[in-house]
Formats: structure tokens, sequence, C-alpha cells
């Protein structure tokens, strides 16, 4: 592991100035994603800084209905919350599909949203990867690319994002509150995560020194009507090969409104807007949940192992539209 400073900050403001004054530094938090990282000398940060004391570990109502979630909620906390539960099914689904119990009491909100990706690749620093070193090139193009995704893929980087708890809040169109040097600002949740395109190094739209201090979830009355499906290579512990977050608007047995997120496909958690299109007005049914699968993988570009991801994220897919249209 490379040698690194070490320091331990008590609120948002110290935290900010203490990266700001440090580029290359990263705030730590559950260190779920970022220590396995130094261990692999994959990240080698001149500066640690300790956020855990930071009050940022509450699940808050929001006056319009929503939830806002402190960037330090760990994921075994946010998945038992009642709020979260009862309202916000999918959410408590995904978190319990990810990782293990143990991981989950460390791992938090905001760690999850800049979670990197499991890459064999990116991992291996004897291997080539524009992601970890720009203008390296890509060793997954032509390697054993079996996890790699399907969707918003480059020339220059096919690596898929691993997150689950990222997929649902992609289909809530959550909001994410950050603040920088210069102040705080949100981002909403389709545009926090970056397409690879030709800088794959550039993960997120944060800039330098900005913290993520929580992750707002706007009122959506029909999201208890919401699953989340993940299809993996073993029963737990291990990353979505495809895996799909619905919520469903019903009247009787017709679809008013969907919101459909995939995961494992996509280079970012991904938001399958012509899915949404295609079931918007269709009775609920195989017809239109093939149609709406159809749709959201129409512009997949599959590598020479992966293409089986195609018809097993329809598939996934399809599973979940059906799961969510069966709920009272």
């Amino acid at each position: 592991m490379h040698p690194f400073a070490y320091s331990a900050v008590q609120d948002e403001h110290a935290a900010v100035r203490a990266v700001g004054e440090a580029p290359g530094a990263r705030f730590l938090a559950g260190g779920t994603t970022l220590v396995d990282l130094m261990k692999l000398n994959v990240e080698r940060p001149e500066r640690v800084v300790d956020i855990n004391a930071l009050p940022l570990a509450q699940v808050e109502e929001l006056r319009d209905g929503g939830l806002r979630i402190g960037a330090m909620v760990r994921n075994s906390d946010l998945a038992e919350h009642a709020a979260v539960r009862t309202r916000y099914p999918l959410l408590a689904q995904a978190l319990l599909a990810g990782a293990s119990p143990q991981l989950r009491n460390m791992a938090t909100t905001g760690g999850n949203l800049l979670q990197r990706t499991r890459c064999y690749y990116f991992r291996d620093t004897a291997a080539r990867c524009n992601k970890r070193q720009p203008g390296a090139g890509c060793d997954a193009l032509q390697g054993y690319n079996r996890i790699h995704a399907v969707l918003g893929t480059s020339e220059h980087c096919i690596a898929t994002h691993a997150s689950d708890l990222c997929v649902a809040l992609a289909a809530l169109d959550a909001t994410v509150r950050v603040l920088g040097p210069s102040g705080e600002r949100t981002i909403p949740f389709g545009d926090f995560h970056l397409l690879p395109g030709d800088h794959p190094e550039r993960e997120t739209a944060l800039k330098l020194g900005e913290l993520i201090t929580s992750v707002d979830v706007p009122p959506l009355p029909f999201a208890r009507r919401s699953v989340y499906v993940k299809v993996r290579d073993r029963a737990s512990y291990a990353f979505a090969l495809a895996s799909a977050a619905v919520a469903l608007d019903m009247q009787g047995e017709r679809i008013r409104t969907a919101r459909v997120a995939l995961g494992g496909v996509g280079t970012k958690p991904w938001r399958a807007r012509a899915a949404e299109e295609a079931l918007a007005g269709k009775r609920a049914g195989a017809a239109a949940f093939q149609a709406a699968a159809n749709a959201a993988l129409a512009g997949a570009r599959p590598r020479q192992h992966n293409a089986f991801k195609i018809e097993l994220a329809k598939r996934t897919l399809m599973r979940a539209l059906a799961r969510a249209a069966a709920l009272s």
C-alpha cells in the first residue's frame, strides 16, 4: 500500500477544506471500496480524510413527502428504515441484494454512489485500463469481458457500474446534494454518473473537493408498488449480471406510468426511459413487458463474452415488471 497521511474531521466544511487543499486526497467513510483499492495500489491517495464523525447519518422526512438520506447512513440501517421499506421497497430490496451483512453494516449511502467498477482489468495494475490510467488502452475490449457492460459503452471503456442501490435511486429520480469550496449545489441523479466516452477516468459530476452530504428521494406514491430483481452467479455476495428496478402506477390492469432502471449491463446506473414510454397506457401483461424489455435493450452493444446479457436483462426486467404488477 502506498504511504498516505491520515486526518479526521468533525464537520462538513472542514472535510471540504481538507480535501480541497490536497488534490488527490480521498474521503474515507465505510472504506469498503477505497481501502480495497488502496491495497491493490489502484487508488494511491496522498491523504485520506476520515468523515465518519460527520452528522450525516440520519434519514429525514421532507415537507413534500420525500426522504432525505444522509450520506453517512449505513446500508443496513437504510434497508431496515420503516419509511424506506413501506414507501420505497425497491430501495430496501436493492440494498439487501448487495454485498454481505458485514459490509452493509459499514458501507454508506454516499460511498455507494462512488462505488467503482469491479472490472478485472481496472483492479489489476498489470493490465491496461483507461479508467485507471488515461490513454493506456482497455484490455477488456478484446479480453475476457463476460461481466462487462452492453449499454453506454465506448471504444475506451466497457466497465460495468457495480452498485445495486444506485439502480433503485436512478429509477426514483433522486437528487444528490453536495457541498464544495463554492458552496452547496444539487445534481439530478441521472446526471451524477458520467458515461465513459473518451474520458473513462471521469466517473461522476463531482468537482474537486466536493462532498456528498445527502440524497433526496422525491415523493412517489406509486413507488409502494416497486421491486428490485437481481440475477447473479451465486445467491449472495455477488455483483449483478443483470438487475432491474421497477415501480408501476396502475389503474386497474392498465399501467399509467412506469419507472424502470437496469443494473449489471450499463457503464452507469441505466434509466430505461424507452421502456417506460413503451409501458405507458398499456395493459399489464407479457406482451407489454416484452415490448418494454426490447425497447430497454435496443441500443445494446455486446462483446465476445457478454452477448448473453442482452437476453438475460430482458428476462430480468420482464420478471420485475410482472412482480410489480402483481402487487396490491
